[in-house]
């Protein structure tokens, strides 16, 4: 039985659950791969592919993502759901990378980006791992608000996405669809007209271009609807940036650890194409629901009528989607 069966959810707790006449039907829904040839594209396309990444490297089509997001444990002491991960050395961290890592490139296309994600402990094995197999472009640092403190060292508030490409003179970035609106402090005026910003009755906002270091992303938790008990699970406002920014519309995404489906209903919600891998069939499960209720609800906490608003600015953006409807 599921774990996020068991517990009792406060009356506004909106975390995900699942009734058991719904487990039989996702688990139905899954890819499995147990056949000895590999699998044609369309076969796995839109799937959540229930195996081990090992296994499943072997059967996926060379070059056919366009982008490929990878959330791969931390070299962190933690349980997901009964599959422990143990953390170990720094250069014994680094060869698990490499177990699996060129592989994952490969199926990359030849103008494709990729983004791998870390913090502070494994970041310098991240960055190793992706230049030897990508040109490295960027590292995103984000703000992740939400952790306990520390007494005898400083909290940990930050975590790394290193952004690599296979070819640096071809690749797929749109940076106008990544723009954030940021409320404007001092307004500047030119012959008594905005400079560059938009004035509101609900205050002077600019957009501007992104940086990389993001500190508008709320970490789920139990009143938002894309919350589910997972232990790591990414908000949905951070994989829409870089699916925006890296993959075309009708593009193909590509998540090795899937986890709890953040990566494939975002692309969803985007109107992007998906396939993903997670070896934890509830984690399968929580992902095929939040795929079927993406059906009829596409909205992502933070992004609103194609702009990326800043942390705690509710009010703006209700306000600016009333006045567009």
């Amino acid at each position: 039985m599921s774990d996020n069966k068991e517990k009792k959810r406060a009356e506004r707790n909106r975390t995900l659950t699942i009734a058991d006449e719904e487990r039989k039907q996702y688990i139905e829904q899954l890819c499995n791969i147990e056949r000895d040839d590999c699998f044609a594209i369309d076969e796995v396309i839109n799937k959540t592919i229930h195996a081990d990444l090992f296994d499943a490297l072997e059967k996926l089509p060379k070059g056919f993502a366009d982008l490929i997001i990878i959330d791969p444990p931390y070299n962190l002491d933690k349980d997901f759901h009964g599959f422990k991960f143990k953390s170990s050395d720094s250069s014994s961290y680094l060869e698990y990378l490499r177990s699996w890592f060129p592989k994952i490139v490969a199926l990359l296309k030849e103008n494709g980006s990729l983004y791998l994600c870390g913090d502070w402990k494994c970041t310098s094995a991240l960055q190793k791992v992706m230049e030897e197999n990508l040109t490295v472009m960027n590292r995103i640092t984000w703000q992740r608000e939400k952790g306990r403190g520390a007494l005898s060292n400083w909290k940990n508030g930050m975590e790394d996405i290193w952004f690599g490409v296979k070819d640096k003179n071809n690749y797929y970035f749109d940076v106008e669809s990544v723009k954030m609106k940021r409320k404007v402090i001092a307004p500047y005026k030119v012959d008594g007209k905005p400079k560059d910003w938009e004035k509101t009755e609900e205050g002077n906002f600019r957009l501007t271009y992104p940086s990389n270091f993001w500190d508008d992303i709320s970490i789920p938790y139990w009143s938002m609807p894309e919350n589910t008990d997972h232990p790591t699970q990414k908000p949905e406002k951070l994989i829409a940036k870089l699916i925006l920014a890296s993959c075309p519309e009708g593009g193909v995404v590509f998540d090795p650890f899937l986890g709890s489906g953040t990566t494939s209903v975002v692309a969803k919600k985007l109107k992007r194409q998906y396939v993903g891998v997670e070896m934890n069939e509830e984690y399968c499960i929580w992902a095929e629901k939040r795929l079927q209720l993406a059906e009829n609800d596409n909205s992502i906490q933070g992004y609103t009528d194609g702009v990326f608003w800043e942390r705690n600015s509710l009010s703006a953006q209700q306000a600016q989607k009333k006045k567009r409807s």
